[in-house]
């Protein structure tokens, strides 16, 4: 049995929580890898996150069902077109309702049973698509409200919620991946995935990807149907 210490990992399958997976490997935590299976329309994503956590050694992953489009409001989840526009300065309709909170919840009840105290998320302020649950401020809200919501919490055993990515540009999180010896290849960004399992190339989550990798001066490994 390993002495290193657990942190749950939300694993979504895009290059994002990949390198925010391969920070907590570098921080010499052992992973719990959760992934939501949401109905989300890029279900592609669950495959990727699957491979990620193979690469990563994870103690184990488990991907959790839990069907949003019971709900709607999104493009990820309700017959609504994702926008391919270009990234605009408004949220938009790819934002999930409170996707981030519904998933750190999960990942905090699943470390308290396990004994974990460090979560990761691969959230990032600065090249995104304008989602309020990408904020430095929801990470340190959502800090607040695990110690006051748990048990571990109240007995003076506070989580952290990490967010290595928090102030990285796209460029910056390609470059990490490369850093971390993480083949991006393995991950997956699209919104509305194309025939023959490419990327769009034309939706929000493409477009800062594709820029990404341009910015850094890598090679960018991604198929599209479209080149952003």
């Amino acid at each position: 049995m390993s002495a290193a210490p657990l942190a749950v990992v939300l694993v979504s399958g895009g290059l994002d929580s990949m390198v925010a997976a391969g920070h907590a490997r570098e921080a010499g935590f052992d992973i719990l890898a959760l992934s939501v299976d949401y109905n989300q329309r890029h279900q592609v994503e669950l495959a990727a996150a699957r491979r990620i956590a193979r690469a990563l050694e994870a103690e184990r992953h488990v991907v959790l069902p839990l069907d949003l489009s019971a709900f709607g409001g999104s493009a990820l989840t309700a017959d609504i077109d994702v926008p391919k526009g270009g990234v605009g300065d408004d949220i938009p309709v790819t934002y999930v309702p409170a996707r981030n909170t519904i998933f750190l919840s999960l990942a905090l009840g699943w470390a308290e049973a396990a004994g974990a105290r460090d979560l990761f998320i691969g959230v990032n302020a600065l090249d995104y698509s304008g989602y309020p649950d990408c904020r430095p401020e929801f990470v340190a809200a959502f800090e607040g409200l695990a110690e006051l919501a748990t048990k571990a919490g109240v007995e003076g055993q506070p989580f952290k919620i990490h967010a290595p990515l928090q102030h990285m540009t796209k460029a910056d999180i390609a470059r990490e991946a490369a850093r971390l010896g993480l083949d991006a290849g393995m991950s997956w960004s699209c919104y509305d995935p194309a025939p023959g399992g490419k990327h769009c190339g034309l939706c929000d989550s493409c477009r800062l990807r594709a820029k990404g990798f341009e910015e850094a001066g890598l090679p960018d490994p991604t198929v599209y149907a479209t080149r952003p």
